[in-house]
């Protein structure tokens, strides 16, 4: 069994080093590139959200380094992610690639079929070595979230705000040729080592902008034209409402209570909307309103073209931006998105923060 899985932000660092560690041969996707998302969008219905066309660009460059399993996660309620390991195993099979599909369905699908791909995936049968398998899966999740959380905050600061990218980019390199959990927690040491050693002028008081919507679009930087480090570039902190990080406490590590700062969303976002719309749709809105109440300068939402639960958050948001003085940008992304029309957007919202933080200073 070769592994591979979907390219959703930096899971696919602790993915690669995790499964490893358990003695899998993992044959993670290339970074997302122009080549991903040209292969995805040739051979995806064209009415399907950007995520499900990435994640064919994914399968197919993995498939052609020789992966032959595909693990994917699945989903529940008013949401298209739960049709996707359907469609796409439907996409590959027309295309002539004989794989299996792993899907982790949510364990109110069925406890038993869960249990069977577990065990088939991680190759033991004893609930022991899983629980110490997921500790050390859970460890570099959290990392490598921090890693990027770190990043954020330290370009924001820095002198020389691209010496954070090259760090980066240089860490990037690196996880492709690092083997298994150890050699990847010291590489992510090194990294943390090498973040707090940039520069900084800590004398700064930069905006502060949370970024919310649909999982996907918030953590791939690919899809979302790298709008933390473009952000970054102009002295903003930026702050994710979603990370893996995030998700797996909330659904995994919680269940079946939820996490403390997801529960709170959701009673944040009750006076606006009371029912799950699917995706996290519930959870922008409630996202809004608690960045609004840490005194962020403002919010931006992304959610891929056709996202039927962020376009409900999105009809709704701008009653929470009046009701609560407080600005939001939405960000549609698909395949077409142009980067000039993007950064001039991102722009004019970073400007009109920071004429709204002169203006009270002033008043």
């Amino acid at each position: 069994m070769k592994i591979t899985f979907p390219h959703m932000g930096n899971v696919y660092i602790a993915g690669k080093a995790f499964f490893e560690e358990l003695g899998q041969e993992v044959i993670p996707p290339p970074r997302c590139s122009r080549n991903t998302l040209e292969i995805g969008t040739k051979y995806s219905p064209e009415t399907m959200c950007l995520p499900l066309k990435i994640m064919i660009g994914n399968y197919i460059e993995s498939i052609e380094k020789g992966a032959d399993t595909i693990l994917i996660t699945g989903s529940c309620g008013p949401c298209r992610f739960g049709f996707y390991s359907i469609l796409e195993e439907y996409i590959l099979k027309d295309l002539g690639y004989d794989v299996d599909f792993i899907v982790f369905d949510h364990i109110g699908e069925g406890l038993k079929p869960l249990k069977e791909n577990i065990f088939k995936t991680f190759k033991t049968k004893n609930i022991k070595d899983l629980a110490s398998a997921g500790k050390l899966g859970w460890k570099l999740i959290q990392t490598s979230d921090y890693i990027t959380d770190l990043s954020n905050k330290r370009r924001a600061y820095a002198v020389n705000s691209y010496k954070v990218d090259l760090i980066m980019e240089n860490y990037y390199k690196q996880v492709e040729k690092t083997f298994g959990a150890n050699e990847m927690i010291n590489l992510m040491k090194s990294t943390i080592d090498d973040l707090n050693h940039v520069e900084i002028d800590e004398n700064r008081n930069p905006i502060k902008i949370g970024l919310i919507g649909e999982i996907y679009t918030v953590i791939e930087s690919f899809v979302n034209l790298e709008v933390e480090k473009k952000l970054g570039h102009m002295g903003v902190v930026v702050e994710k409402s979603l990370t893996p990080t995030a998700w797996v406490e909330h659904h995994v590590a919680k269940f079946p209570f939820g996490s403390k700062s997801e529960n709170l969303k959701y009673k944040l976002a009750k006076p606006y909307l009371k029912t799950l719309v699917g995706g996290h749709g519930r959870e922008t809105v409630g996202s809004a309103i608690y960045y609004a109440n840490q005194g962020f300068d403002g919010v931006i939402q992304l959610l891929p073209l056709n996202c039927m639960p962020e376009i409900v958050a999105k009809s709704i948001l701008g009653t929470v931006s009046k009701d609560l003085n407080f600005p939001i940008m939405t960000l549609i992304l698909d395949e077409m998105t142009g980067e000039a029309g993007y950064m001039t957007r991102l722009e004019a919202f970073v400007d009109l923060l920071q004429r709204r933080r002169e203006e009270t200073l002033i008043g």
